[in-house]
């Protein structure tokens, strides 16, 4: 599975905004993700389309998550930046069995990134931020 440039950054602002207590202003994610401003607007742009973020306008505003973080998994965000993966052509003669062990990875691909919410994410990162227990 490829993952192009759109996906990772519309998945680190998702993460940012999965760790802020309040809106945040696409300045900020754009700084604090090293996404470039107009890139990173129209991705949050297409993820509020998709119904993944809310915004409000104003000094008050900003974009922030329209479910918790448990309830949006990496596949969902993924979905919105990739689209749905076309078909592999099929495989001639001698390669055919090859056609099902792209549909059962795909599957399993989907069933993993399904899994995964951003709140897993997030977990995962403070985990490894902790110190390291002595011993």
């Amino acid at each position: 599975m490829r993952i192009s440039a759109r996906t990772q950054y519309a998945l680190g602002a998702m993460l940012a905004l999965a760790t802020a207590d309040r809106p945040v202003h696409a300045e900020r994610i754009a700084a604090t993700q090293e996404i470039p401003r107009r890139f990173c607007d129209n991705i949050l742009h297409q993820l509020r389309r998709a119904g993944l973020l809310r915004s409000q306008r104003g000094p008050d505003g900003g974009y922030w998550l329209a479910r918790p973080p448990g309830e949006i998994a990496l596949a969902d965000v993924i979905r919105v930046t990739e689209g749905a993966e076309p078909d592999a052509r099929p495989f001639p003669r001698a390669a055919a069995p090859l056609a099902a062990i792209w549909d059962r990875l795909r599957s399993h691909e989907n069933a993993l990134l399904s899994e995964i919410t951003l709140a897993d994410v997030v977990a995962a990162g403070d985990d490894h931020d902790a110190p390291a227990e002595p011993g």
